[in-house]
Formats: structure tokens, sequence, C-alpha cells
């Protein structure tokens, strides 16, 4: 009951954030308040209401920063789509990305040193209290090890943990309550998607899971030419405090800049596809929050990455599928990309393929072969969700960070370089990958890595093999079979039975006490503890009544 009071309570605070904001059009715009938005006008305030004295885009920017990190998260996202934002609100937001109120410096030295359980003085020959860049989860103050090396140490912000439950909860039972009752609840899957982002969001705040993130990363790239990761001072770091070497770098959002440094944007733009495919199929393992705030590049054209929070993997399945869809695409061949969908169960089993590729090749042949420039995204993503809609395909929530990756991506690209054609730069590199794991080669490495498994288990085989159709011979060989289907229905059927048996009880009881009451000996019934008793009995079968049915 308190879980959904302090939810309830959530709400109203959001509302009246985007009131206190201005934004209250905002508020009476969505499904719930739509049908009596027509009595704002009959409110004397909005007659007398004044011009609000801060623009539109900067009135939002500071909506989000009140409303918490799970909404700077949500307008980081959006700055990067400025196809699908006015200009003045794509530069407000692109704030949120380094530039959200920072918290003392003295309470982030207190922090460190209760991490260190040290004073700050015994590890750094320097701290500088003013932070170097805040952002919704943590700040990064600059500092200095005592043999000179320049570091950054990042620090969680206090209290924040609670704050991001909140709202995770908020969010969870929004999608609990559009799974139920939305028609596109099932669908759309938003249970699964806010668990999954909960996960992910909760793992950001635990900065050694971080700094493991970065290790990894570095190790993926050392001595790369295409991105550079700083090196993790592993003894300094703890959950809530990180330790990193220092890097320079222009942020990737400073295109002026980079330009007159002469760093080539056409190579700036097909290195950072490169990058994002090499992490998704090569490494298995990519940097999940690249908006430009966590981009910097050196002058010789090498991205610098920072903020390793999130970070996503595949399965060998969805990699695979993932893989031969691009594919397909490439190379026009959207039959392929619809029997994909079939066979990887995003689609039910029953579409008809012709009509499926016929939807596909409708949304997808508009934008191919067209440089990022001339693609109107918001459109094709329009289209796109049509189509799923009609077909009953599923989200995967296991490809939303993924995707959110490549929205970014797309984002980056179109600032840094809008005439790359993201297929011409794609296509050879993904036609490698896949020549790479079918060719005789993948074949080779997937028998050596299996080679120890099978040396093993391979002296047991005759035996397994004689003892199966030994059991089979003397028809002893115990056979089962599980399917998920009837599971489910035994257990619908055990709850239904448990069900009937508290009605019945329910029911029983509610006789029982109404009878001792009604037809009870006088004697008896007068006694309060029998009165007590039946009240009782009436009031405990009614609730087990109604406990039951629902």
């Amino acid at each position: 009951m308190l879980t959904q009071l302090s939810r309830l309570w959530r709400l109203i605070h959001i509302s009246l954030v985007l009131v206190r904001h201005g934004l209250d059009e905002v508020l009476l715009a969505t499904h719930l308040f739509r049908p009596v938005y027509f009595l704002s006008y009959l409110s004397p305030w909005y007659w007398y209401r004044r011009t609000h004295p801060k623009p539109y885009p900067v009135r939002i920017r500071e909506a989000l920063i009140a409303l918490g990190p799970i909404f700077v998260k949500f307008g980081q996202i959006l700055s990067t789509r400025r196809d699908l934002l006015p200009n003045d609100l794509a530069d407000e937001l692109a704030k949120l990305q380094d530039q959200v109120p920072p918290f003392p410096g003295t309470q982030a030295r207190a922090i460190i040193e209760k991490s260190w359980g040290k004073p700050i003085e015994a590890v750094l020959d320097g701290f500088d209290e003013q932070p170097l860049a805040s952002a919704s989860i943590a700040q990064v103050h600059i500092a200095r090890l005592k043999d000179g090396r320049e570091v950054v140490v990042k620090v969680v912000r206090p209290g924040i943990e609670r704050i991001i439950r909140r709202d995770l909860g908020l969010l969870l039972t929004l999608a609990e309550l559009a799974h139920r009752y939305w028609k596109d609840g099932r669908r759309l899957r938003p249970v699964e998607v806010v668990k999954d982002y909960q996960k992910t969001i909760l793992d950001e705040l635990d900065l050694q899971r971080e700094a493991a993130n970065a290790s990894q990363l570095r190790k993926n790239f050392l001595g790369s030419p295409l991105l550079y990761v700083p090196e993790v001072y592993w003894d300094l770091c703890c959950p809530s405090v990180m330790v990193m070497e220092r890097i320079h770098g222009t942020p990737v959002g400073e295109v002026d800049r980079l330009k007159a440094q002469g760093v080539s944007m056409k190579l700036l733009g097909e290195r950072g596809v490169e990058i994002f495919f090499t992490q998704v199929f090569q490494h298995n393992f990519f940097h999940a929050d690249m908006h430009p705030g966590n981009i910097f590049v050196e002058s010789s054209g090498r991205y610098i990455a920072v903020d390793f929070g999130i970070v996503g993997t595949l399965t060998s399945e969805d990699q695979r599928y993932l893989a031969e869809n691009l594919l397909a695409f490439f190379h026009n061949d959207y039959r392929r990309v619809a029997e994909l969908h079939i066979e990887s169960g995003w689609v039910p089993a029953h579409t008809r393929v012709d009509e499926f590729e016929s939807a596909i090749r409708t949304v997808c042949e508009p934008i191919f072969g067209k440089p990022l420039a001339q693609i109107s995204f918001g459109y094709f993503l329009l289209h796109l969700f049509q189509t799923a809609r009609r077909f009953d395909m599923e989200v995967q929530p296991q490809l939303v960070l993924l995707q959110k990756t490549l929205l970014n991506i797309e984002g980056l690209g179109r600032q840094l370089y809008p005439e790359l054609d993201l297929w011409t730069t794609a296509k050879p590199f993904m036609e490698k990958w896949m020549k790479d794991q079918i060719g005789p080669r993948a074949l080779w490495a997937r028998l050596k890595r299996n080679l120890g498994p099978y040396s093993e288990g391979m002296p047991e085989l005759p035996l397994l093999a004689y003892r199966v159709l030994q059991g089979l011979d003397r028809q002893s060989l115990p056979i089962r079979w599980r399917s998920d289907e009837l599971d489910r229905l035994r257990g619908e059927i055990q709850v239904h039975q448990a069900r009937v048996q508290a009605l019945i009880a329910g029911a029983g009881l509610v006789a029982s006490g109404t009878l001792l009451l009604v037809f009870g000996p006088g004697p008896l019934i007068s006694i309060p503890a029998a009165q007590v008793l039946a009240i009782g009995l009436i009031l405990g079968g009614g609730l087990l009544l109604a406990g039951r049915w629902r």
C-alpha cells in the first residue's frame, strides 16, 4: 500500500514540476487529461497568464534535471536526434550530456575519503573540488597522483540510488498497466523492456563494474588507430569512486574546432561506423552510451571514449540473426529479411513471407543507398512501427540497448558528416565478418575450441550408446517429455482448483456464521464470544472469497 501511495505521489510530483516550469500544456495534452483540456480555457489563471521568462527549450531542460537521472538520460538520447527536434531544443538538451548541476566538491571529498578509509592527501598530490563535468549519476574531478600523473576521479552522486529505484518502480507500474490494458502491450513487452533497463541503470551505479567495462574495452582496442580507452587505476577504485587516466581531446560535438585542426569529417564518420560494427560483431562487447558528451577526438582523428557505465553484449544467436538481416538488407534481399524474422521468432510463424517481404520493401526502399542527410528517420521509424503492428512483431528487449546505441551513432554521424553513406561503409565489414563466421577458418577455430570437451567425453560415447540401445531393447528406458505450454496449463488448472476450494471454504464459513447468528440457540447466541465467532466466520469467509475471486 505504501509503495502504491509513493508512486502516486511521484506522479503528482512530476505533474507539479511540469506546471512549475510552464510546461502544463504538455501535461494537459496527455491522453489522461485530453478529454478535459477545454476546461483550461475556463480558468481565470489562463486568462491572465503571463509569458514565461525563460525560453521553451530551457524550461524543458530544467524540468528534466528536476525530475531526476532517468529523465536526464531520456533528454541525452533525444539531444542526438537533430532530425526529429528543432535546433534550439537539440542544442539545449545537449547540455544534459555534461552540464547537469553538480553537488558540492566538499561532499565529493567526503565520499572519496570514506571509500578509501584515509584522507585524500594520503593518496593524491592534488584534488580540485570544482568538478570538471557533472552528469546525472556521477561527477568528475581532476586530480594528480603522487608520481605526477594526471587522473580524473569519478564520484557517484549521494542518494542517487534511492531516486532511481523510486522512478524505476513507477516505470514498472506503468509498464504493467500497459501490458494489461493496452492492446499492443503483449507485442511491445513493456515489462521486459523496463526490467532490462532497470538492470542496466542499476549496474551503472557501481563504478567498480564500470572500471571492469573500461578495462575490457581498453584490451579490445589496445594499439588501435580507431579508438583509445583511458587506463584504469584499479587500486583506487571501489563501488562509489573510480580513478582513470585523464585524457585530452576535442569534444566530438565541436565540429568547427575539429575542422580547424585538420581532422577529416569523412574519415571520422567512417571510423565511427567501423568502431560500432567492430564492437558489436567482432568483440561482442559494445559501449552503449555513446552520446557526444562521452566521445572526444585526438588531433590525429582517433576517437577517445569515456563513461563506460552502460555496455552491451548479444547472444550468438541474436548476433548471427542481426548480421544476416543487415547483409540481406544491404543486398536488397527483402525476402531473406522476412524469412529471418520468422525463423528467429520475431514475428509469428504463421506470417506470410510474401506479404511481410512487400511491407519491408515499402518501408526500406525509399531510404536505401541515400546519405544520412537525405534520410528522414522520423518518417522511416513511423512506417516501421506501423508495419510491426500490422504483422504482430514483438519487441526484443535484449536488442533495445543495441537499438539505443544505433540511434546515438546515427545522430553522431549526422552531426559529423551528413553525406556519409552508412550502407556502403558497413557492407564490406559485414561481408568479411560473415565470411569469417562460416568459412573454413571459422570451422577450424570452433573445432579447436571444442577439442577439449570432445576429447574428455569421447571415450565414454561407446558405453553410453550401448546403454541407450540396451534400454530401448528391454523397453526400460524412461522417456521424459516436457512442454512449456502444458506446464502453463497445468499451473492454471491447479490455480483454478485452489480458487474453487477457497470459494467452497469461504462460502461454508459465511453460511456457518450466518446460521449461527440467525438460527443458533438462544442461550448460546447471547454469549458475546459466540457472536464474535459468528461475525469472524462471516468476515473470514468474505475475505477468503474476495481474495480468491481475483
